[in-house]
């Protein structure tokens, strides 16, 4: 058997000939920030893995049609060299579409405005759109192979497809676009442990896996009655859960994953531990779930933290369920020599005040240009992908407005005052106005788009028209709102708190630079950025109540932290503390 070789041959995986158990744990590149790459990586070691599995997120490389970006947080190429350079095979998950509790499960929004687009499928659109994509990124992957020297053993085609559709031929197109692009390693597909998603969602010429939470062996004994011999592989061995807002945060027990990992080791079955290490959704990428209906299946926004309870937390420590799988692995491979991990240093900062302020009122012009429109669009129809957008109206008459087509959340201000505020899953988006001749400003925020269903491609943000006893409204201004730049802010000292969305700005010095977490604001909801860069959202209905601030952003010296408030602040301070915060835990009660 030759050096730098890979195979699949009946329930074995041959690494250089040598029968192998992948041992693996999911990190994305994407949700930490690099400098804590190669921590977080030798950490997936100590804790006796042999393999990185991550994700590439197509939104973020190619954030407008054609444009592509491989740089700084994004360099997914240097991610999987410290993976090499540490010794780990890595497993590569491409997409387009990966899920992953991200917005639109990292399809780009601007696919959403497409003519004809049908997303997931032999669509000529959406084929001509993600071949681009897979063309560009398998350049930069052919060599990372393992047959070419690199440590990339396998790739996905495509994710969990058995549970969004049946096109066979389009999982076909993607295979055969992988050979001609040069991947010469084993391709797979992962799908839920039953013949129902399997038969769906695989290709003879793929190797099957599943996805799954609790007792490993069941589910290999599901993907052996869909195919066998077939090496026994569980892509995403879940040992956590994604949280919502608004949801307290399930515990998936230790003990509970401890047991899952002795099984997979007695019976040799190949595993890929989901999330190893969650990181962080920074800035607006948190997606959603539900959406189809307001009361039976309600829009679920997730949290900017991806902590999902997993073995490596957020801010790369060890707990407990590390330790249990730690040690589960040093007794089924006595080659295996646990070490304890590295501590990253945390920092209490104290208290931030807060002594400057903005409207957004009077910051309108500044950091964004107003277009005059027919009638109302979603951000999408107008380049925007995240962020806020603000529809403004001149209304003559009094009456009752209703907003269709909002997605997700608005304020309604009637001459500068909040009147109503309306969220997705409320039954009404109506709300009275009872002056004439009064301005009123509709700003909506995007709180992530829909990562998993048929419906994704329904994620338009925004409104989609405002009626008036039942008149549709035309002519109003947009003012879209990414807030990806808030250098232009024109700030002024702070008194008192303002009951309108503004921006407040505080300092605070640090010499010692250290991890720390900021405690969400005494507001309501908005966002919270430090030195210019989008931490994320906060929202006071929890259970996240710090946002996780790594080291890397802070500088030596003033520090500065923005906040946006959409409703008022009632402390014109927040906090730095040094431990992160969600709240209590209730247990997850597993079969």
């Amino acid at each position: 058997m030759p050096q730098n070789s890979i195979l699949v041959s009946g329930r074995d995986i041959l690494v250089n000939g040598k029968k192998t158990q992948i041992r693996s744990g999911a990190m994305h590149y994407f949700r930490i920030h690099p400098d804590y790459w190669r921590d977080r990586i030798v950490k997936l070691c100590q804790c006796g893995l042999n393999t990185l599995e991550t994700y590439l997120c197509w939104n973020l490389h190619e954030p407008c049609e054609g444009c592509f970006d491989f740089t700084g947080w994004l360099d997914f190429v240097k991610y999987v060299r410290i993976a090499q350079e540490e010794g780990l095979m890595v497993i590569l998950r491409p997409g387009g579409y990966i899920c992953s509790e991200w917005d639109l499960g990292a399809l780009p929004s601007w696919l959403l405005t497409k003519p004809g687009m049908h997303l997931r499928c032999m669509n000529e659109p959406f084929l001509k759109a993600q071949d681009a994509y897979y063309r560009r990124i398998l350049e930069l992957i052919k060599p990372l192979q393992f047959t070419q020297g690199g440590p990339v053993i396998m790739m996905q085609i495509e994710n969990e497809y058995g549970s969004y559709g049946n096109d066979h031929e389009y999982i076909a197109h993607c295979k055969g676009l992988f050979r001609d692009c040069g991947i010469e390693i084993p391709l797979f597909t992962s799908d839920g442990a039953g013949n129902h998603w399997l038969s769906a969602g695989t290709d003879p010429e793929l190797l099957p896996t599943v996805n799954g939470r609790n007792h490993p062996a069941d589910m290999i004994r599901e993907l052996d009655a869909f195919r066998s011999p077939t090496p026994p592989v569980i892509m995403e061995l879940w040992n956590g859960t994604g949280l919502h807002w608004g949801v307290m945060r399930p515990e998936h027990k230790a003990e509970d994953v401890r047991r899952d990992i002795a099984e997979a080791m007695e019976h040799n079955i190949n595993f890929n531990l989901y999330m190893f290490h969650g990181g962080t959704n920074f800035g607006y990428m948190g997606g959603a779930n539900g959406g189809a209906n307001p009361l039976e299946n309600p829009y679920k926004p997730m949290l900017t933290s991806y902590d999902v309870d997993a073995p490596l937390n957020e801010s790369g420590e060890p707990t407990g369920k590390y330790f249990a799988i730690q040690s589960e692995i040093a007794k089924h491979d006595p080659g295996f020599r646990p070490e304890t991990p590295r501590a990253v240093m945390k920092k209490a900062y104290g208290k931030i005040r807060l002594t400057e302020f903005a409207t957004l009122e009077d910051s309108l012009n500044l950091i964004s240009k107003a277009r005059k429109a027919v009638h109302a669009e979603p951000m999408e129809y107008y380049g925007q992908n995240y962020g806020f957008i603000l529809y403004r109206y001149h209304l003559e008459i009094p009456g009752n407005v209703r907003l269709h087509g909002l997605k997700d959340r608005a304020l309604a201000m009637v001459n500068g005052e909040t009147v109503a505020v309306l969220y997705r899953n409320d039954r009404n988006h109506s709300f009275p106005v009872p002056f004439p001749k009064c301005r009123l400003d509709i700003l909506v925020e995007n709180m992530g788009r829909i990562n998993f269903g048929y419906r994704m491609d329904e994620e338009f943000k925004g409104i989609r028209r405002l009626t008036l006893d039942g008149q549709e409204q035309f002519h109003c201004e947009v003012c879209n709102l990414p807030m990806d730049n808030l250098e232009k802010l024109r700030f002024q000292p702070l008194a008192t708190t303002k009951n309108v969305p503004s921006f407040y700005r505080g300092t605070f010095e640090a010499e010692e630079l250290c991890d720390t977490f900021l405690r969400i604001p005494a507001g309501n909801k908005g966002i919270l950025w430090i030195n210019g860069f989008n931490l994320g959202r906060y929202w006071n209905i929890g259970p996240q109540k710090t946002l996780y601030v790594p080291a890397p952003l802070l500088k030596k010296g003033a520090n500065e932290v923005i906040v946006f408030e959409l409703h008022g602040l009632s402390e014109n301070s927040l906090e730095s503390v040094d431990t992160e915060d969600f709240g209590p835990r209730i247990p997850m009660m597993l079969p």
